[in-house]
C-alpha cells in the first residue's frame, strides 16, 4: 500500500522569506509560517493555540515568495514533510521537519504603491510566466474545503 504525504495549511508569515540562490541560479525561499487553532476550554474559555511550521519553496515559488510575501502575509500551503538530519559541531544528530510547498495561494488583498494590484482577477501576475506560479484569484475558488 502506499503512502500519503500531504500538508495544507493557512497562515501568516512570522518573518520575510529567506531567499537563496543556489548552483546554476536556482532559487530557495525559506520562512516560518504560524497557523493559530482557537477553541473553548473546558471552562468556556476561548484559547487560542499557535503553531509554527517551517516552509521551504523552490524555483518559481521561491521567486514569488520572494516579490510579494513578506512577514504578516497571510497564505494557503499545499506540500509534503520533510525531515532533514545533520550533525552539528559537537557531533550531536539534529532533525528539522520542514513543509516543502509546492502549491501556494497568495490570500491577502495588497496593492502596490501606485493604488494598483500586480495580482489581476484572473490569477495573472505581471512579469511572472503562468508556468511560474499557481493559480491566484479569488481565494474562496482556491480553497480545498
Amino acid at each position: 500500500m502506499r503512502g500519503v504525504n500531504r500538508v495544507m495549511l493557512i497562515g501568516n508569515l512570522g518573518k520575510d522569506p529567506d531567499v537563496q540562490f543556489l548552483e546554476g541560479n536556482i532559487a530557495v525561499a525559506k520562512f516560518p509560517l504560524a497557523t493559530t487553532e482557537t477553541f473553548k476550554d473546558r471552562s468556556g474559555k476561548l484559547v487560542s493555540q499557535t503553531e509554527w511550521h517551517t516552509v521551504v519553496l523552490w524555483r518559481g515559488l521561491a521567486e514569488l515568495a520572494q516579490k510579494y510575501l513578506h512577514k504578516g502575509s497571510l497564505v494557503y500551503i499545499e506540500g509534503r514533510l520533510r525531515t532533514r538530519s545533520w550533525e552539528d559541531k559537537e557531533g550531536n544528530r539534529k532533525f528539522a521537519t520542514e513543509v516543502v510547498g509546492d502549491n501556494l495561494i497568495m490570500l491577502d488583498k495588497r496593492m502596490d504603491g501606485t493604488g494598483s494590484s500586480p495580482i489581476h482577477g484572473d490569477g495573472h501576475i505581471e512579469g511572472m510566466s503562468g508556468n511560474d506560479i499557481p493559480p491566484i484569484g479569488d481565494p474562496s475558488e482556491n480553497l480545498p474545503f
